[in-house]
Protein backbone atom coordinates (compact mmCIF):
# COMPACT_ATOMS: atom_id res chain seq x y z
CA UNK A 1 0.00 0.00 0.00
CA UNK A 2 1.48 3.33 -1.05
CA UNK A 3 2.29 5.79 1.68
CA UNK A 4 0.21 8.95 1.63
CA UNK A 5 2.12 11.90 0.23
CA UNK A 6 2.98 14.41 2.93
CA UNK A 7 2.72 18.01 1.75
CA UNK A 8 5.71 20.16 2.77
CA UNK A 9 4.98 22.58 5.55
CA UNK A 10 4.65 26.16 4.34
CA UNK A 11 7.48 28.44 5.41
CA UNK A 12 6.82 30.77 8.29
CA UNK A 13 5.72 34.17 6.89
CA UNK A 14 8.57 36.66 6.79
CA UNK A 15 11.33 34.09 7.25
CA UNK A 16 12.40 34.06 3.60
CA UNK A 17 12.77 37.86 3.54
CA UNK A 18 15.02 37.74 6.59
CA UNK A 19 17.06 34.82 5.27
CA UNK A 20 17.70 36.66 2.00
CA UNK A 21 18.57 39.82 3.94
CA UNK A 22 21.13 37.80 5.90
CA UNK A 23 22.60 36.43 2.66
CA UNK A 24 22.96 39.94 1.22
CA UNK A 25 24.50 41.39 4.40
CA UNK A 26 26.97 38.51 4.47
CA UNK A 27 27.70 39.25 0.82
CA UNK A 28 28.73 42.81 1.70
CA UNK A 29 30.59 42.17 4.97
CA UNK A 30 32.23 38.81 4.23
CA UNK A 31 32.45 38.54 0.43
CA UNK A 32 32.77 42.28 -0.31
CA UNK A 33 29.99 42.28 -2.89
CA UNK A 34 28.46 45.69 -3.68
CA UNK A 35 24.91 46.07 -2.40
CA UNK A 36 23.46 47.33 -5.68
CA UNK A 37 24.73 44.26 -7.53
CA UNK A 38 23.01 41.98 -5.02
CA UNK A 39 19.70 43.85 -5.24
CA UNK A 40 19.28 44.21 -9.01
CA UNK A 41 20.62 43.08 -12.35
CA UNK A 42 22.00 39.72 -13.42
CA UNK A 43 23.96 39.24 -10.18
CA UNK A 44 20.98 39.94 -7.91
CA UNK A 45 20.13 37.44 -5.19
CA UNK A 46 17.98 34.80 -6.87
CA UNK A 47 15.57 34.70 -3.94
CA UNK A 48 14.40 38.28 -4.39
CA UNK A 49 12.35 37.29 -7.44
CA UNK A 50 10.40 34.77 -5.35
CA UNK A 51 9.25 37.35 -2.78
CA UNK A 52 6.11 39.42 -2.83
CA UNK A 53 6.75 43.15 -3.27
CA UNK A 54 6.07 43.78 0.42
CA UNK A 55 8.70 41.22 1.46
CA UNK A 56 11.21 42.55 -1.08
CA UNK A 57 10.80 45.99 0.44
CA UNK A 58 11.30 44.51 3.91
CA UNK A 59 14.48 42.75 2.77
CA UNK A 60 15.92 45.97 1.37
CA UNK A 61 15.04 47.91 4.49
CA UNK A 62 16.57 45.27 6.77
CA UNK A 63 19.80 45.27 4.78
CA UNK A 64 20.04 49.05 4.60
CA UNK A 65 19.28 49.51 8.31
CA UNK A 66 21.89 46.98 9.42
CA UNK A 67 24.58 48.48 7.17
CA UNK A 68 23.63 52.06 8.04
CA UNK A 69 23.75 51.40 11.81
CA UNK A 70 26.34 48.63 11.83
CA UNK A 71 28.64 50.16 14.44
CA UNK A 72 25.79 50.89 16.82
CA UNK A 73 24.35 47.39 16.42
CA UNK A 74 27.70 45.70 17.01
CA UNK A 75 28.28 47.86 20.08
CA UNK A 76 24.91 47.00 21.58
CA UNK A 77 24.77 43.30 20.75
CA UNK A 78 28.44 42.76 21.52
CA UNK A 79 27.86 44.11 25.01
CA UNK A 80 25.66 41.09 25.74
CA UNK A 81 28.23 38.53 24.55
CA UNK A 82 30.86 37.51 27.09
CA UNK A 83 33.00 35.83 24.43
CA UNK A 84 32.15 38.01 21.45
CA UNK A 85 30.49 36.87 18.24
CA UNK A 86 31.16 33.14 17.57
CA UNK A 87 33.95 33.01 15.00
CA UNK A 88 33.09 29.48 13.89
CA UNK A 89 29.50 30.51 13.06
CA UNK A 90 29.70 33.96 11.38
CA UNK A 91 26.04 33.80 10.37
CA UNK A 92 25.08 34.18 14.03
CA UNK A 93 26.42 37.74 14.09
CA UNK A 94 24.36 38.63 11.01
CA UNK A 95 21.24 37.10 12.55
CA UNK A 96 21.72 39.04 15.78
CA UNK A 97 22.24 42.29 13.88
CA UNK A 98 19.06 41.75 11.85
CA UNK A 99 17.08 40.88 14.96
CA UNK A 100 18.31 43.89 16.91
CA UNK A 101 17.68 46.25 13.97
CA UNK A 102 14.04 45.15 13.88
CA UNK A 103 13.62 45.64 17.62
CA UNK A 104 15.22 49.08 17.66
CA UNK A 105 14.10 50.76 14.45
CA UNK A 106 11.64 48.73 12.38
CA UNK A 107 7.92 48.38 12.90
CA UNK A 108 8.15 44.68 13.81
CA UNK A 109 6.69 43.17 16.99
CA UNK A 110 9.42 42.09 19.41
CA UNK A 111 8.19 38.50 19.59
CA UNK A 112 8.31 38.18 15.78
CA UNK A 113 11.81 39.67 15.57
CA UNK A 114 13.09 37.24 18.22
CA UNK A 115 11.25 34.16 16.96
CA UNK A 116 12.25 34.56 13.33
CA UNK A 117 15.87 35.22 14.32
CA UNK A 118 15.92 31.99 16.35
CA UNK A 119 14.51 30.12 13.35
CA UNK A 120 17.25 31.58 11.14
CA UNK A 121 19.88 30.33 13.56
CA UNK A 122 18.29 26.87 13.76
CA UNK A 123 18.35 26.60 9.97
CA UNK A 124 22.06 27.40 9.75
CA UNK A 125 24.42 24.43 9.73
CA UNK A 126 26.95 26.10 12.02
CA UNK A 127 24.61 28.42 13.85
CA UNK A 128 22.05 25.91 15.06
CA UNK A 129 23.83 25.32 18.35
CA UNK A 130 23.62 29.07 19.07
CA UNK A 131 19.81 29.37 18.71
CA UNK A 132 19.46 29.68 22.48
CA UNK A 133 22.10 32.40 22.56
CA UNK A 134 20.27 34.32 19.82
CA UNK A 135 17.05 34.09 21.81
CA UNK A 136 18.67 35.25 25.07
CA UNK A 137 20.61 38.16 23.52
CA UNK A 138 17.66 39.55 21.57
CA UNK A 139 15.42 39.38 24.62
CA UNK A 140 18.02 41.47 26.44
CA UNK A 141 17.98 43.93 23.54
CA UNK A 142 14.21 44.33 23.97
CA UNK A 143 14.67 44.94 27.69
CA UNK A 144 17.42 47.53 27.19
CA UNK A 145 15.74 49.42 24.37
CA UNK A 146 14.46 52.18 26.63
CA UNK A 147 17.85 52.88 28.20
CA UNK A 148 20.23 52.32 25.28
CA UNK A 149 21.75 55.48 23.82
CA UNK A 150 21.77 55.08 20.05
CA UNK A 151 22.50 58.73 19.25
CA UNK A 152 26.29 58.41 18.85
CA UNK A 153 26.35 58.41 15.04
CA UNK A 154 30.15 58.31 14.99
CA UNK A 155 29.95 54.60 15.90
CA UNK A 156 28.50 53.91 12.47
CA UNK A 157 31.43 55.41 10.59
CA UNK A 158 34.69 53.46 10.24
CA UNK A 159 37.59 55.05 12.10
CA UNK A 160 39.54 55.81 8.93
CA UNK A 161 36.69 57.93 7.59
CA UNK A 162 36.01 59.67 10.90
CA UNK A 163 39.69 60.65 11.14
CA UNK A 164 39.73 61.98 7.59
CA UNK A 165 36.51 63.98 7.92
CA UNK A 166 37.60 65.52 11.23
CA UNK A 167 40.87 66.61 9.63
CA UNK A 168 39.19 68.00 6.50
CA UNK A 169 35.98 69.51 7.89
CA UNK A 170 36.43 69.69 11.68
CA UNK A 171 34.87 67.58 14.42
CA UNK A 172 31.46 69.28 14.42
CA UNK A 173 30.94 68.89 10.68
CA UNK A 174 32.30 65.33 10.70
CA UNK A 175 29.67 64.42 13.29
CA UNK A 176 26.94 66.15 11.27
CA UNK A 177 27.94 64.13 8.20
CA UNK A 178 27.79 60.90 10.20
CA UNK A 179 24.36 61.80 11.58
CA UNK A 180 23.03 62.55 8.10
CA UNK A 181 24.35 59.22 6.82
CA UNK A 182 22.38 57.45 9.54
CA UNK A 183 18.99 58.41 8.10
CA UNK A 184 17.22 56.65 5.26
CA UNK A 185 17.09 59.16 2.38
CA UNK A 186 14.01 60.19 0.45
CA UNK A 187 13.55 59.47 -3.25
CA UNK A 188 14.92 62.31 -5.41
CA UNK A 189 13.91 62.68 -9.02
CA UNK A 190 14.74 65.08 -11.84
CA UNK A 191 11.79 66.01 -14.05
CA UNK A 192 11.92 67.27 -17.59
CA UNK A 193 9.47 70.09 -16.85
CA UNK A 194 6.82 71.34 -14.41
CA UNK A 195 8.47 70.18 -11.19
CA UNK A 196 5.73 71.70 -9.02
CA UNK A 197 3.00 69.71 -10.74
CA UNK A 198 4.91 66.46 -10.49
CA UNK A 199 5.71 67.11 -6.85
CA UNK A 200 1.96 67.27 -6.28
CA UNK A 201 1.36 64.06 -8.26
CA UNK A 202 4.04 62.24 -6.25
CA UNK A 203 3.07 63.73 -2.88
CA UNK A 204 6.47 65.36 -2.63
CA UNK A 205 8.04 68.79 -2.61
CA UNK A 206 10.36 70.80 -4.84
CA UNK A 207 13.83 71.41 -3.40
CA UNK A 208 15.84 74.60 -4.04
CA UNK A 209 17.80 72.64 -6.66
CA UNK A 210 14.64 72.00 -8.70
CA UNK A 211 14.68 68.35 -7.67
CA UNK A 212 11.40 66.72 -6.66
CA UNK A 213 11.75 64.86 -3.36
CA UNK A 214 9.17 62.32 -2.24
CA UNK A 215 8.84 59.71 0.49
CA UNK A 216 7.21 57.24 -1.89
CA UNK A 217 7.98 53.58 -1.26
CA UNK A 218 7.54 50.47 -3.36
CA UNK A 219 8.47 49.82 -6.97
CA UNK A 220 9.76 53.01 -8.60
CA UNK A 221 8.58 51.82 -12.01
CA UNK A 222 4.96 51.93 -10.79
CA UNK A 223 5.05 55.59 -9.79
CA UNK A 224 3.15 58.12 -11.96
CA UNK A 225 5.24 59.44 -14.84
CA UNK A 226 7.91 56.73 -14.85
CA UNK A 227 6.62 54.70 -17.78
CA UNK A 228 5.93 57.90 -19.72
CA UNK A 229 9.58 58.97 -19.34
CA UNK A 230 8.74 62.21 -17.56
CA UNK A 231 11.45 61.88 -14.91
CA UNK A 232 14.42 59.86 -13.68
CA UNK A 233 15.89 59.09 -10.26
CA UNK A 234 18.79 61.37 -9.33
CA UNK A 235 20.01 62.76 -6.02
CA UNK A 236 19.64 66.51 -5.66
CA UNK A 237 23.42 67.03 -5.44
CA UNK A 238 24.08 64.83 -8.46
CA UNK A 239 21.82 67.08 -10.52
CA UNK A 240 23.99 70.18 -9.99
CA UNK A 241 27.18 69.53 -12.05
CA UNK A 242 25.38 69.25 -15.39
CA UNK A 243 23.72 72.63 -14.75
CA UNK A 244 27.10 74.37 -14.42
CA UNK A 245 27.54 74.51 -18.21
CA UNK A 246 24.74 77.03 -18.61
CA UNK A 247 22.95 77.05 -21.97
CA UNK A 248 24.13 74.07 -24.03
CA UNK A 249 21.32 74.00 -26.57
CA UNK A 250 22.74 72.92 -29.93
CA UNK A 251 26.24 72.39 -28.55
CA UNK A 252 28.42 69.29 -28.86
CA UNK A 253 28.62 67.71 -25.40
CA UNK A 254 30.64 64.74 -24.17
CA UNK A 255 29.80 62.87 -20.98
CA UNK A 256 32.70 60.67 -19.88
CA UNK A 257 32.12 57.76 -17.47
CA UNK A 258 28.44 58.37 -18.13
CA UNK A 259 26.71 55.56 -16.21
CA UNK A 260 24.23 55.54 -14.52
CA UNK A 261 23.17 58.31 -16.90
CA UNK A 262 21.29 60.89 -14.84
CA UNK A 263 23.63 63.70 -15.84
CA UNK A 264 23.58 62.52 -19.45
CA UNK A 265 19.80 62.76 -19.44
CA UNK A 266 20.01 66.31 -18.08
CA UNK A 267 22.41 67.35 -20.82
CA UNK A 268 20.24 65.83 -23.53
CA UNK A 269 17.05 67.29 -22.10
CA UNK A 270 18.76 70.72 -22.13
CA UNK A 271 19.21 70.46 -25.89
CA UNK A 272 22.83 69.34 -26.14
CA UNK A 273 24.05 66.94 -28.82
CA UNK A 274 25.34 64.43 -26.30
CA UNK A 275 27.85 61.61 -26.68
CA UNK A 276 27.86 59.34 -23.63
CA UNK A 277 30.98 57.24 -23.06
CA UNK A 278 31.34 54.36 -20.61
CA UNK A 279 33.76 51.45 -20.61
CA UNK A 280 31.12 48.87 -19.62
CA UNK A 281 28.98 47.48 -22.48
CA UNK A 282 26.44 46.30 -19.89
CA UNK A 283 26.10 49.80 -18.45
CA UNK A 284 25.82 51.26 -21.95
CA UNK A 285 23.00 48.82 -22.69
CA UNK A 286 21.13 50.00 -19.59
CA UNK A 287 21.72 53.62 -20.59
CA UNK A 288 20.15 52.96 -23.98
CA UNK A 289 17.09 51.43 -22.30
CA UNK A 290 16.74 54.44 -20.02
CA UNK A 291 17.12 56.97 -22.82
CA UNK A 292 14.50 55.11 -24.87
CA UNK A 293 12.05 55.39 -21.94
CA UNK A 294 12.93 59.06 -21.51
CA UNK A 295 12.62 59.67 -25.27
CA UNK A 296 16.03 61.34 -25.34
CA UNK A 297 18.41 61.17 -28.29
CA UNK A 298 21.93 60.35 -27.06
CA UNK A 299 24.86 58.80 -28.90
CA UNK A 300 26.33 56.04 -26.72
CA UNK A 301 29.86 54.65 -26.95
CA UNK A 302 31.21 51.62 -25.08
CA UNK A 303 34.87 52.51 -24.74
CA UNK A 304 37.61 53.30 -22.24
CA UNK A 305 37.67 57.09 -22.03
CA UNK A 306 41.48 57.03 -21.84
CA UNK A 307 41.72 55.29 -25.22
CA UNK A 308 38.66 56.61 -27.04
CA UNK A 309 39.46 58.63 -30.17
CA UNK A 310 36.35 60.45 -31.45
CA UNK A 311 38.27 62.51 -34.00
CA UNK A 312 36.81 65.79 -32.75
CA UNK A 313 36.64 68.08 -29.75
CA UNK A 314 33.56 69.17 -27.83
CA UNK A 315 32.07 72.45 -26.66
CA UNK A 316 31.37 70.95 -23.23
CA UNK A 317 32.90 67.94 -21.48
CA UNK A 318 31.58 66.44 -18.25
CA UNK A 319 33.85 64.06 -16.34
CA UNK A 320 32.13 62.32 -13.43
CA UNK A 321 35.19 60.34 -12.41
CA UNK A 322 35.29 56.97 -10.63
CA UNK A 323 35.88 57.64 -6.93
CA UNK A 324 35.50 56.24 -3.43
CA UNK A 325 31.88 57.51 -3.38
CA UNK A 326 32.11 58.50 0.28
CA UNK A 327 29.59 61.27 -0.35
CA UNK A 328 26.86 58.76 -1.21
CA UNK A 329 26.76 56.73 2.02
CA UNK A 330 23.20 57.93 2.71
CA UNK A 331 22.03 56.03 -0.37
CA UNK A 332 24.75 53.38 -0.46
CA UNK A 333 25.33 52.24 3.15
CA UNK A 334 27.70 49.49 2.00
CA UNK A 335 30.31 52.03 0.86
CA UNK A 336 32.09 52.55 4.22
CA UNK A 337 32.37 48.79 4.71
CA UNK A 338 33.62 48.03 1.18
CA UNK A 339 36.05 50.93 0.72
CA UNK A 340 39.33 51.65 2.48
CA UNK A 341 41.88 54.43 2.52
CA UNK A 342 44.02 52.32 0.18
CA UNK A 343 41.44 52.85 -2.57
CA UNK A 344 42.55 56.47 -2.84
CA UNK A 345 45.97 55.33 -3.99
CA UNK A 346 44.37 53.46 -6.88
CA UNK A 347 41.69 55.96 -7.86
CA UNK A 348 43.49 59.30 -7.68
CA UNK A 349 46.05 58.48 -10.42
CA UNK A 350 43.18 57.29 -12.62
CA UNK A 351 41.28 60.52 -11.99
CA UNK A 352 44.34 62.54 -13.00
CA UNK A 353 44.72 60.62 -16.25
CA UNK A 354 41.03 61.02 -17.02
CA UNK A 355 41.26 64.76 -16.37
CA UNK A 356 44.16 65.09 -18.78
CA UNK A 357 42.18 63.18 -21.41
CA UNK A 358 39.10 65.33 -20.80
CA UNK A 359 41.15 68.47 -21.43
CA UNK A 360 42.21 67.13 -24.83
CA UNK A 361 38.57 66.45 -25.71
CA UNK A 362 37.57 70.04 -24.85
CA UNK A 363 37.88 72.51 -27.69
CA UNK A 364 39.66 75.86 -27.07
CA UNK A 365 37.09 78.13 -25.52
CA UNK A 366 35.05 75.16 -24.33
CA UNK A 367 34.01 74.23 -20.80
CA UNK A 368 35.11 71.25 -18.73
CA UNK A 369 33.24 70.24 -15.57
CA UNK A 370 34.92 67.70 -13.31
CA UNK A 371 32.98 66.11 -10.47
CA UNK A 372 33.12 63.27 -7.97
CA UNK A 373 30.67 62.01 -5.35
CA UNK A 374 33.48 61.88 -2.79
CA UNK A 375 34.10 63.83 0.40
CA UNK A 376 37.85 63.24 0.16
CA UNK A 377 39.86 66.32 -0.95
CA UNK A 378 42.38 64.15 -2.84
CA UNK A 379 39.58 63.30 -5.28
CA UNK A 380 38.29 66.85 -5.61
CA UNK A 381 40.07 70.03 -4.58
CA UNK A 382 43.57 68.52 -4.83
CA UNK A 383 42.90 67.12 -8.31
CA UNK A 384 41.89 70.51 -9.67
CA UNK A 385 44.80 72.32 -7.98
CA UNK A 386 47.24 69.86 -9.53
CA UNK A 387 45.59 70.07 -12.96
CA UNK A 388 45.73 73.88 -13.03
CA UNK A 389 49.40 73.72 -12.07
CA UNK A 390 50.42 71.28 -14.77
CA UNK A 391 48.23 72.55 -17.62
CA UNK A 392 48.39 76.32 -18.30
CA UNK A 393 45.74 76.00 -21.01
CA UNK A 394 43.07 75.89 -18.31
CA UNK A 395 41.49 78.50 -16.06
CA UNK A 396 38.91 78.07 -13.34
CA UNK A 397 35.50 79.56 -14.09
CA UNK A 398 34.44 80.18 -10.49
CA UNK A 399 31.02 78.97 -9.41
CA UNK A 400 28.91 81.62 -7.71
CA UNK A 401 25.95 81.23 -5.38
CA UNK A 402 23.70 82.30 -8.27
CA UNK A 403 24.87 79.23 -10.21
CA UNK A 404 23.67 76.92 -7.41
CA UNK A 405 20.21 78.33 -6.64
CA UNK A 406 21.54 80.95 -4.23
CA UNK A 407 22.98 78.34 -1.86
CA UNK A 408 26.22 80.06 -0.86
CA UNK A 409 27.11 77.17 1.47
CA UNK A 410 27.47 74.97 -1.64
CA UNK A 411 30.42 77.05 -2.90
CA UNK A 412 33.99 76.78 -1.61
CA UNK A 413 36.37 79.70 -1.18
CA UNK A 414 38.12 78.69 -4.39
CA UNK A 415 34.86 78.87 -6.35
CA UNK A 416 34.13 75.14 -6.61
CA UNK A 417 31.00 73.19 -5.69
CA UNK A 418 31.19 71.30 -2.39
CA UNK A 419 28.00 69.82 -0.94
CA UNK A 420 27.90 67.84 2.30
CA UNK A 421 25.34 65.21 3.37
CA UNK A 422 23.86 67.34 6.17
CA UNK A 423 23.04 70.30 3.91
CA UNK A 424 19.39 71.15 3.18
CA UNK A 425 18.37 70.22 6.75
CA UNK A 426 14.76 69.60 7.73
CA UNK A 427 13.00 69.08 11.07
CA UNK A 428 12.01 65.67 9.74
CA UNK A 429 15.33 64.05 8.74
CA UNK A 430 13.56 61.98 6.10
CA UNK A 431 13.16 65.16 4.04
CA UNK A 432 16.66 66.56 4.62
CA UNK A 433 20.16 66.02 3.29
CA UNK A 434 21.76 65.35 -0.08
CA UNK A 435 24.84 63.56 -1.38
CA UNK A 436 28.33 64.91 -0.83
CA UNK A 437 29.62 66.20 -4.18
CA UNK A 438 32.58 68.13 -5.52
CA UNK A 439 32.60 69.89 -8.88
CA UNK A 440 34.89 72.38 -10.59
CA UNK A 441 34.19 74.36 -13.76
CA UNK A 442 37.15 75.04 -16.02
CA UNK A 443 37.60 76.88 -19.30
CA UNK A 444 40.11 75.77 -21.89
CA UNK A 445 41.73 78.98 -23.11
CA UNK A 446 41.81 79.90 -26.76
CA UNK A 447 45.01 78.93 -28.52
Amino acid sequence: MARPRISPQPEVPGLAARRIAADIIDGVLRRRLPLDEQLSGKAAHFGLATLAERDRALTRRLVATVLRRLGTLRHLVGGFLDKGFPAEAPRVETILLIGAAQILWLDVPDHAAVDLSVRLAQADRRGGRYAGLVNAVLRRVTQSRGTFDDTDASRDTPAWLTTRWQKTYGEETALAIAQANGHEPALDITVKADAASWAEHLHGRVLPTGTVRTLAHGAISLLPGFAEGVWWVQDAAASIPARLFGDISGKEVCDLCAAPGGKTAQLAAAGGHVTAVDRSPARIARLKENFARLKLNVETVAADALEWQPGKQFDAVLLDAPCTATGTIRRHPDVPWLKSENDLGVLTPLQSRLLDRAVELTRPGGTLVYCTCSLEPEEGEAQIAALLTRDPRLARAPIAAADVFGRAEFVSEAGDLRTLPHYLPDEDPRWGGLDGFFAARLIRKDA
